[in-house]
Order: structure tokens, then sequence, then C-alpha cells
């Protein structure tokens, strides 16, 4: 296998506490890795780094040295800085496109719960986890602002705002909208209990046992199972594991299908982890809107971005009430809790009574607690340690993958979120690799449970949510060799 030379670098920035130095150097090395920053770029000046993130120079020189002792960069004389690079994945193969994709009656659920069965179990390596560490989350904190929320409840306050969700905690979502240039009233959102209650919901105020919906291939298994429990017909669109669905395929599906609904994760989508660019973005809301169809967008991962900015929803675009945008705080701040929402738009009394005639309402204290933490203001300091914590993962995750798994593995390094989707080499079947990886304790998501065919039986999902520890390390290692065999 290639060695990459900075394996020792990353393995340092994990295991110590990050200095601002190293903060920098992690951020480009992650930039050169994912391809944002091309072999023989510049880098900026010491004095434009040091005026951009605050820093004294000597700061700057300090990161520029480690990545020029890792072999990432390299210094010219008179010039500056230039980006040598590091060897790259082969990137991940995108299917053809289904110009006939028809629409089919889904049958996934069987699989999934069983497959599910095994990755839940604590006592395995958790590659195939749909979650987090949860010792990445500030528990503690959240549990202060608990004890607050529940002390100050009064009587009244359980029963007001029941359907819609605490107005407090709306207005919180709503000011985090606007950050994005996305104005929302608070009378378009609506607490959930979750992020999946809020896209049930939503798929079911716009679609009728029958109807046809619109999915990527692959796609997240929720989705999968939602359809097929809601008597749906799911038309899927192959979609690039880099820039998300083909909007000329998706176009030409709407024209035949005439489908009710379309269910997309615009940003790190799981399991691919692909990033819509923002022109596509815009693209897709001019389209839904001239065909007046209803785009169900399910953005769960949104905060998780390593780049500079975080990335649009497809709900920026909107403006004539047809996205409605999903969420929740499950995968950023407060696993277990069960608080997500909706921005649901021209369809938000629909969901109101769905809500009202199912659940009812979300926990109350759970929505006050986090209304307050957003509050106090600390919600973008843990988001910035976490990307950070995400970021070196991936990197060091992909290490361990370059050296232990077959040369001819392909994978994508998203730009975002906590998973990364493999193709493997032609001869290995991702169930029997489940099947054999389970019976050593160590879970992974074989790539069946994202599509209702087996278009992608020689695909795996692997989550890098989790520390670096020994265990990982010879979970991956024996990975490798179960593939080998």
């Amino acid at each position: 296998m290639i060695k990459i030379p900075y394996t020792a670098f990353l393995t340092h920035l994990l295991h110590t506490p990050l200095k601002k130095y190293q903060l920098i150097a992690a951020e480009i090395a992650n930039a050169i890795t994912l391809g944002l920053l091309k072999r023989g770029e510049k880098l900026p000046s010491i004095r434009a780094m040091q005026a951009t993130k605050q820093v004294n120079a000597a700061t700057v020189f300090q990161a520029y040295y480690q990545l020029e002792a890792k072999g990432l960069i390299t210094a010219k004389p008179r010039s500056g800085y230039f980006v040598t690079g590091a060897p790259a994945f082969a990137p991940v193969n995108t299917l053809p496109h289904t110009q006939e994709a028809a629409p089919t009656q889904l049958a996934v659920s069987d699989l999934v719960f069983t497959l599910l069965a095994h990755i839940k179990d604590a006592s395995h390596v958790p590659f195939g986890s749909a979650f987090p560490s949860p010792q990445l989350f500030p528990l503690n904190k959240l549990a202060e602002h608990m004890a607050l929320a529940v002390k100050h409840i009064s009587a009244w306050d359980t029963v007001n705002d029941i359907g819609q969700g605490d107005v407090e905690l709306r207005r919180q979502i709503a000011l985090r909208y606007q950050l994005d240039a996305t104005p929302t009233s608070l009378h378009e959102i609506v607490i959930c209990n979750g992020a999946l209650e809020a896209l049930n919901l939503c798929l079911s105020a716009v679609t009728q046992p029958g109807d046809t919906v619109i999915i990527e291939s692959p796609s997240f298994y929720a989705a999968l199972q939602s359809i097929e429990r809601q008597g749906l017909r799911a038309v899927e669109i192959t979609s690039n594991p880099d820039t998300g669905i083909d909007l000329a395929a998706l176009e030409r599906a709407i024209s035949q299908h005439q489908p009710k609904a379309i269910w997309l994760m615009t940003n790190f989508q799981n399991p691919t982890g692909s990033l819509m660019p923002t022109a596509n973005k815009q693209a897709l809301v001019a389209l839904i809107t001239r065909y007046q169809i209803p785009l169900i967008e399910d953005d769960v991962y949104r905060e998780l971005y390593f780049g500079k900015t975080r990335p649009l929803p497809a709900k920026a675009f909107d403006t004539e009430g047809w996205v409605m945008h999903c969420s929740s705080f499950s995968k950023c701040l407060a696993p277990g809790y069960r608080v997500g929402w909706v921005s649901a738009g021209r369809f938000t009394d629909q969901v109101v009574r769905l809500k009202l005639s199912t659940s009812l309402a979300t926990s109350l204290p759970a929505q006050r607690c986090l209304a307050g933490y957003l509050a106090k203001g600390g919600y973008d300091k843990h988001l910035r340690q976490l990307r950070h914590q995400l970021m070196l993962q991936q990197l060091q995750y992909a290490q361990a993958i370059r050296d232990c798994f077959p040369t001819d593995t392909r994978l994508n390094m998203a730009q975002g979120g906590y998973f990364m989707w493999l193709q493997l080499p032609d001869h290995v079947q991702s169930m029997p690799l489940f099947k054999r990886a389970i019976s050593h304790n160590i879970s992974l998501a074989p790539g069946q449970m994202f599509a209702s065919g087996d278009q992608f039986a020689s695909y795996i999902r692997l989550n890098y949510g989790h520390a670096w520890q020994a265990h990982t390390r010879d979970g991956l290692q024996l990975l490798g060799r179960l593939m080998a065999d």
C-alpha cells in the first residue's frame, strides 16, 4: 500500500490538546486531502494568514513548518509556500444513471432490521453505527440546562405550544436560519421527535398509499423503510458520490412518473457523504418549483462541515414554500434527546395536524433545555470543536484504510459528516464480509442496506465518528485481512 508521510503527524494531533498552530495545520492538511487545495497551489502568505486567523507570525510559521516537514507543502525562495499534495484514493465509481427507472414497491425492512440488530451491539467495533460517539457532545453542560429548564417549567407551560413546539426553541432555530440568509417564520417551524418523525410527517402530508416518490440511490435506509411502510412506490435515481443527484435524470423521472414528492439529502449525504454544489441546489429548487413537487430535504449533517463556511440548504433558495427542510440536534449536539424540526413551508398546517394526531407533542424539558443552551451562545464553540475532531478522525481512519485495505479499494473523502463510502475490490462482496466481521465483533453497514436491489453489493459504509483507539486500528486491520482472504 501507499504510505502517507503524515501518519505520525495525524496521530500526534489526535492524542494531544490542540494548540492554535496545530489547528491551522490540521485545517490545511484536511483541505489538501479533500482536494480543496490542489498540488502547486500557493498558500496565503504568513502575513495574510496571520490576519485571517488573528494569530502572531510565529504561530503561522509553526503550522507551515509542520506541514512542510510532513511533505504536504514546500517553501520556494522569495515566492512563498506551495502545496505538494498527498496521494489520494481513486474515486468511487459512479454507476450509470438509471434513465428508465421504474416505480418499485420496496421490501427492505426485514434486511435492515436484521442488520441493525447486529450493528447496535455495544460490544462491537462500531464502524456500522449510524451515530457518532456520545463522548463528543457536551452532555454535562446539557444536564445543567436540563435542571434549569425543569425548575422553571410552570403548570401551564406543559400544555402550551402542544403540536407546534416550544416557542423559544422555535425562535432559536429561526435565528440560525437567519444566519444563512434564509428568513423563516416561527409559524412554519414544527418541533418533532427527531428528524425522522419530521421526515415521516412530511411524507404523509403530501402522499397517499400507491403514490410515487423519487429518492436518490444509494439512499438512507430509513427513507426506504418509510416509503415501504406508507405503501408508496419509489423511483431510485443514481447519485454522484461527489455532487449528489443528477438533475437531468431527475427531470426525466419527474416527466415520466409524476411523483408526489422527492426525498433528498443535499449536504453530506448518508451513506456517500456527497455535497450538492450550491448551483445545483438552486437548479433543484427551480426544478421542483416549476413542476410544483414538494421536496423533503433531509439535512441532519449540515453543521458538520469541514470547509470554511456552512453549506446552504436547498431551503435557502425556496421562495414559494415547496421545500420542507428537516433537521435535528441528534447528530451534532444532543443524541438521545430526540429533538428535531421541520421548516415546512406551504405544508405547515398539514404537518401540524399530523403531529397532533400521532405523537401530539415533543418532550418539553428537552426542548427548553436546548433552547436555553442555544441562547447562552455555547453552541457554535462546541460545533467548532466537534468539526475539528471529526476532521482529524477522518484523516486518521483514511490513513489506516490506505495502509490496511486492498490497493484497489476506492474511497471518496467527504467534506463533512462522519461517514465513509467505500467501493471494495470486485472479488469482495459486502454481505459475506459483514457476516465474517460480525463474527469478529466488528460491525459495518453493507451496501444492500441503502437500495432496493443489489447494485451496491460491493460497497460498505464506515463510521469514523468514534475516537481513534487501539481496537479501532485493530478492527480496520482485521477487515483488510478478511478482504484479502
